[in-house]
């Protein structure tokens, strides 16, 4: 099984799109003002990750769902975010789980995680079955 797409609300079609393609994600449909696809830079994956947008109408946000972008290098992906006008909930930060985590909310008010964790994401030390060393 391979995880296909996560899909979130959007209200503003032109600003959700933009903020998205500003995240680094590579938009592959574009059926405004009711929905867009995007794929996640592949980045050695076999085949990349897609995410959606679909408009609704009167969405307020949510904190939950909340939606993870992984990135090789954090402080440099929330620097050059900043530095493109993005505001976020809180800078990186070193979790005790050992991810480093950012928090920002796109323009529907959904609120998104960019963090990087390496080996940790898969093979954290309490996993539950094969160690980072027998995958």
């Amino acid at each position: 099984m391979r995880l296909n797409q996560v899909t979130v609300p959007c209200v503003e079609y032109e600003k959700s799109v933009a903020f998205y393609k500003t995240l680094g994600l590579i938009q592959i449909v574009d059926s405004p003002p009711r929905y867009a696809r995007f794929e996640c830079p592949a980045d050695g994956w076999d085949e990349p990750a897609t995410f959606s947008l679909h408009h609704v109408e009167g969405w307020p946000g949510a904190d939950d769902p909340l939606v993870y972008f992984e990135v090789d290098d954090l402080d440099a992906e929330y620097e050059r975010l900043v530095a493109a006008g993005l505001s976020f909930i809180s800078p990186p930060v070193d979790q005790s789980w050992k991810w480093r985590e950012a928090y920002l909310r796109d323009p529907a008010g959904n609120r998104i995680c960019l963090y990087q964790a390496g080996e940790m994401r898969r093979f954290p030390p309490w996993r539950i079955g094969p160690s980072a060393h027998e995958k």
